[in-house]
């Protein structure tokens, strides 16, 4: 009943406009003579009319649409060939990737970043949540540890950097002990004689057997002392020491060269950012991934309204009014243009060509 009332409504609301419009005509309607004329006349009509109910027709048209399901027009194979076959399938224009570049260079350097510290990109209960996160997954945690201090490679990257550092210290501690440094040096020899091996290779040797004991122990007490509170603390007390810090700190590990874009930190991150994605987006694994998320969100969204739809991205009909206004203008010059007023005109050309019109037409002239 209601929406029969709203119907009449808008009926009569219609009615009226084109009574007044009528009204209006009345006292300089041109004559019309033939069906030339009535077109002219009848396409005159209409561009005023659609112009002057341009705004509650696009009302009601979103009300109307808003209104409708969302399955009754687009399937989940709909969406995933759209994803796959329109988005994954084509790289990026190479303008798109310039303006990707060029509003990070701007908004990377632009000068109000000098005046913002980094607490202004992360909120303080942020970082406590997220430290308290990573104290408590002790299990990752020492997995961390060993992979940093209990593997080799940091084993033999700590025996090397010893190794140099007692051999540097030696060379320069011999020269400069005149006789007694070539004595000295005299008893390395002998010694490498008699044992048939390096002092070197010796020093290397036994730096290696004992620094993988020291490592081992240094992974033992990293874990121990490393608890779930201290691994917090650490985390808290690191992110205050640089919080107040401006935002434009970060620069600071970026390259940025005006005269050779090529070789700015900007653009080979969005290079690298590219080639990674132009890996993944023809690959089995992201289509799959596609086919599942899209299969989630529609099976949790597929008896929606379009109008629930677009309130979960908060466009409602405060938004679509706004809308609306921006684009009635150019409804406008559509309705007025060239080529609409052209197809409009074919459109009643062919409705008078009709048979039935026409003989009605003559019916009514004779």
């Amino acid at each position: 009943m209601a929406t029969n009332m709203t119907s009449d409504a808008h009926s009569n609301n219609h009615s009226e406009i084109a009574s007044r419009h009528s009204k209006s005509q009345n006292t300089d309607a041109p004559s019309i003579s033939s069906l030339h004329d009535l077109i002219e006349a009848q396409l005159t009509f209409i561009q005023h009319w659609i112009k002057q109910q341009s705004q509650p027709l696009a009302n009601e048209a979103w009300q109307w649409l808003g209104a409708q399901p969302m399955s009754r027009y687009v399937t989940a194979q709909d969406l995933q060939h759209l994803i796959n076959d329109w988005l994954l399938s084509q790289p990026m224009t190479e303008v798109m990737r310039t303006d990707i570049r060029a509003i990070l260079q701007t908004v990377i350097y632009h000068p109000v970043n000098d005046d913002m510290p980094l607490s202004e990109l992360v909120d303080e209960t942020q970082v406590h949540t997220l430290a308290t996160y990573i104290g408590s997954h002790e299990q990752q945690r020492n997995g961390l540890i060993h992979a940093l201090i209990g593997n080799n490679t940091f084993a033999d990257l700590l025996t090397q950097t010893l190794y140099h550092a007692i051999n540097d210290f030696m060379e320069g501690t011999l020269d400069k002990a005149g006789g007694v440094g070539k004595l000295m040096k005299m008893g390395r020899s002998s010694f490498e004689k008699a044992t048939n091996r390096s002092l070197d290779e010796k020093l290397q040797t036994y730096l290696h057997r004992n620094i993988k004991d020291l490592a081992s122990k240094a992974e033992a007490n990293a874990q121990a002392h490393l608890s779930n509170e201290e691994v917090s603390r650490l985390l808290i007390s690191g992110w205050a020491r640089i919080k107040d810090q401006p935002i434009s700190q970060l620069q600071s590990y970026l390259n940025d060269d005006p005269d050779h874009a090529e070789n700015s930190s900007i653009h080979h991150i969005e290079a690298s950012v590219q080639q990674s994605y132009n890996r993944l987006r023809l690959s089995p694994y992201l289509h799959s991934l596609v086919a599942a998320s899209v299969g989630t969100w529609y099976n949790n969204h597929q008896s929606d309204t379009i109008a629930t739809l677009s309130a979960s991205l908060n466009i409602d009909d405060s938004a679509m009014a706004q809308l609306n206004k921006a684009i009635l203008p150019i409804i406008h010059e559509a309705i007025a243009s060239d080529w609409l007023t052209t197809r409009m005109r074919e459109m009643l050309q062919a409705f008078y060509q009709q048979p039935y019109i026409k003989e009605a037409l003559a019916k009514k002239g004779s």
